[in-house]
């Protein structure tokens, strides 16, 4: 089987490590320059430095020639590494490009499109013709995965070829893939995470202790499961590895990047100088104010999602959106 990952950022670069423990890969990238500079030192050294990328990966940057590399084996996969900004243009480049035993696509973004709202699976039909796709998710970091520290993922889709495919690509050495048919249920809870990531970050950075930080979480997972399910998804969904486990990783852990654009927050800084220096893609910066118009539109309550907003539009500072938080009016902590 042959492995072709567009989009040589932190995961990208990651998965391409953990994948060619058992598979040819192909590490495709948009600048022909970085492309040189990993054929030199095999070293993705913006993205993720001080690994040394395995030898069974090759690089590219020609659409072209990862086409034909694609059709070498039987049965190849496609995976979009890219943020969510860069998935229609990923496909709509190598959709009409892939050969007959290219069997799907494979998408690993966490977020939703700004303009139309389209969750990835959404903007993935629109240029598949059918082809079979999915969103791979979980709990995972860039960094641990290329040491090949064990992580579990969800590999979700309509089909089950690409679950099947994705199996056969993944499940080896210290990654364990689960499957599920709740597409818009491990999308969702990957893009809201994000947000909820980002408020973590505001609370860990205005100190306000373990008890605050574990009350954040646990109302942020009600959050997350009344807008899935108001919008058609399985609220047991949440409760797995692409909701709740996310959520802890992304609420709790040093590298995440919308945490620490929360962290930034609590600190006062502005959030298009936070961006600007993060240097990476904090897809919760750009989700949050979608899934504020998604809730209203769905008639749910997400205060945690419209404090984030509030403070990421310099609205409110930090603490005073802790403070409109802890003012809401009692209710029962499950809807009856």
């Amino acid at each position: 089987m042959r492995v072709a990952i567009v989009g040589a950022g932190a995961w990208g670069t990651a998965l391409a490590q953990h994948t060619a423990r058992r598979h040819p890969v192909m590490l495709w990238m948009r600048d022909p320059d970085q492309c040189r500079a990993l054929n030199q030192t095999r070293v993705n050294q913006r993205y993720l430095p001080g690994v040394e990328l395995l030898s069974q990966i090759e690089f590219g940057s020609d659409p072209d020639s990862l086409a034909v590399w694609l059709n070498d084996a039987s049965p190849s996969l496609l995976v979009v590494a890219t943020s969510v900004a860069g998935l229609a243009p990923s496909l709509e480049l190598f959709g009409p490009r892939l050969p007959d035993n290219c069997r799907g696509v494979v998408w690993l973004c966490k977020g939703i499109e700004p303009v139309q709202a389209r969750l990835p699976h959404r903007i993935a039909a629109a240029t598949l013709s059918g082809r079979p796709g999915g969103a791979l998710s979980g709990p995972s970091f860039a960094q641990e995965v290329a040491a090949g520290l064990p992580v579990a993922l969800t590999i979700a889709g309509t089909d089950p070829a690409i679950e099947a495919l994705a199996i056969e690509a993944f499940h080896h050495a210290s990654a364990r893939i689960y499957t599920s048919d709740d597409l818009l249920g491990v999308e969702l809870g990957g893009a809201l995470k994000n947000v909820m990531a980002i408020a973590a970050g505001i609370s860990d950075g205005l100190a306000l202790g373990a008890n605050a930080r574990a009350a954040l979480v646990t109302r942020a997972l009600a959050e997350m499961s009344r807008l899935g399910v108001a919008l058609g998804a399985r609220a047991e969904t949440f409760m797995g590895l692409t909701g709740l486990g996310d959520l802890v990783l992304t609420c709790t852990g040093a590298l995440s990047r919308n945490r620490r654009v929360g962290l930034a927050l609590a600190e006062g800084q502005s959030t298009p100088d936070i961006v600007a220096r993060l240097g990476h893609v904090a897809e919760g910066v750009l989700t949050a104010p979608v899934a504020r118009a998604l809730a209203r539109g769905a008639g749910v309550e997400m205060p945690l999602v419209e404090a984030v907003c509030e403070v990421l539009d310099g609205r409110l500072r930090p603490v005073e959106a802790v403070h409109a938080l802890l003012a809401r009016d009692p209710r029962a902590e499950f809807d009856r």
